[in-house]
């Protein structure tokens, strides 16, 4: 386990000091492109994040290959190998896409590319556990379809959720430290030595998310991009095809004791990669099917960006934008840990179920949240913080309601009397992320620039 937080310690600081020279570089470059209709940010912001992100990982996998017990992952296994050569491949066309915006059919075919180099080096599905059936070997053609797909569904569907600041890392990091928890066990609990790159893997998953999220929780300073993005979504896939496809379940089956119902119990493991690959990005794969739908039943394209993605629906009804992140890191660790726990757990099966609904019912309960205003008795006013005082959200109200009438007079009069030099006006220049050299930033966006026609 050392090694392991070793591993992470130094993927998450070399990215973490990274993405600032990053940053810089990105404005160089003029890797900041202009704020699109679909876009939740107001000002430009550099992307490139993939970069610090894709020197964390090199970084993570040359430490493991230096440790006493992880150094045998590379020698037994040419998995690590595969990663990083898949990762360069799906890095390169991700900085090409920040900076030059290519086609989404060229991107979708260089993640099939990628997915087929991790193939070809061996980091592929060789068999299925089947409930009820057993172990089922698959063809060398079934196991590389099967593999492309499941990289492409992975790397698009972390893609399409990354919308808001600090979300996508924040969500791949949740569902690498619980795809970690669950092939730790395999590995060490199990001594199944086929689930140590799947474990190594999600350490260095969380340590390039751990670093990046720093710089990129609102307001955020950079975005990772789509270098960023499909390569954590990647690396992701990676891991749950290692342990999904590599593992031997009869291998695991040699190691149970006791009795038949103990044996039944001690098995589900073997099952688990079956559904833990689609549990860990059940939000982000429910967003991509549900993108795909929305747009084919528009008569769009399935690559056409719009803003009704989930994370766009929270901002809609009424949730800030941190507090729908908070939401959707929320729903992406009660699935993902669900899993995981009834993994662990599942002689007490129930008792995991029934924690599960309860958490779901308190997850509805905070996306209701903002069609109800909260009402606090007169007499607890002080106890909480002033905009749940009603007397005091009654005069912020008449007070906002006067100041902007004001200003609409003060508008309307200086519009008569200055209209000769109206042409002569220049708007105050904002610099990155609302930096300045002349005043502050305003408060409400002007939609009109983002291609808006609200």
């Amino acid at each position: 386990m050392r090694e392991y937080l070793l591993t992470l310690c130094i993927t998450a600081a070399v990215t973490y000091l990274l993405t600032g020279p990053v940053r810089k570089f990105a404005i160089v470059a003029g890797a900041m492109p202009e704020i699109r209709a679909r876009d939740v940010h107001r000002e430009p912001t550099p992307r490139l994040g993939g970069i610090a992100m894709f020197f964390g990982l090199c970084a993570g996998l040359l430490v493991a290959d230096h440790l006493t017990n992880l150094d045998q992952v590379f020698e037994s296994s040419n998995e690590p190998r595969a990663l990083l050569s898949g990762a360069a491949l799906i890095w390169l066309i991700g900085v090409l896409d920040d900076k030059f915006e290519i086609d989404a059919l060229i991107k979708l075919g260089g993640q099939m590319i990628a997915a087929g180099v991790m193939v070809m080096q061996g980091l592929t599905i060789l068999w299925l556990p089947i409930p009820g059936v057993g172990t089922v070997s698959l063809t060398q053609w079934q196991g590389t379809l099967l593999t492309v797909a499941l990289v492409v569904i992975t790397i698009n569907a972390v893609n399409f959720v990354d919308g808001l600041d600090g979300l996508a890392a924040g969500m791949v990091c949740i569902a690498a430290a619980a795809f970690f928890l669950y092939a730790y066990r395999i590995w060490y609990g199990y001594g199944i030595e086929s689930a140590a790159p799947a474990t190594l893997f999600a350490a260095i998953l969380m340590g390039m998310c751990l670093g990046f999220l720093p710089h990129n929780m609102h307001p955020a300073r950079i975005f990772m991009g789509d270098s960023g993005s499909m390569l954590i979504g990647l690396v992701l896939a990676a891991g749950a095809i290692s342990i999904t496809g590599q593992v031997d379940p009869d291998a695991l089956r040699l190691n149970l004791d006791g009795s038949t119902r103990d044996a039944t119990h001690a098995m589900l493991p073997v099952f688990i990669p079956l559904v833990m690959p689609l549990t860990i990005i059940t939000i982000p794969f429910a967003d991509l099917v549900l993108a795909i739908v929305r747009r084919t039943w528009n008569g769009q394209s399935p690559f056409a960006a719009d803003r009704g993605h989930l994370h766009h629906r929270l901002l809609e009804i009424g949730h800030s934008h941190s507090r729908a992140v908070l939401i959707m890191y929320f729903w992406s660790a009660l699935i993902a840990f669900g899993a995981v726990a009834y993994s662990v757990h599942s002689a007490s099966g129930m008792w995991v179920m029934l924690t599960i609904v309860a958490l779901s019912f308190v997850g509805l309960v905070l996306l209701l949240l903002p069609r109800f205003t909260p009402h606090t008795p007169r007499w607890a006013e002080r106890l909480v913080p002033p905009r749940y005082r009603r007397r005091r959200a009654a005069l912020d109200e008449a007070s906002a309601a006067s100041a902007y009438a004001s200003q609409e007079a003060a508008d309307g009069e200086s519009d008569d009397s200055d209209d000769s030099d109206e042409g002569e006006r220049t708007p105050i220049p904002a610099g990155v992320n609302g930096a300045t050299a002349i005043g502050a930033r305003s408060r409400f966006t002007d939609r009109r620039k983002a291609g808006s026609s609200r």
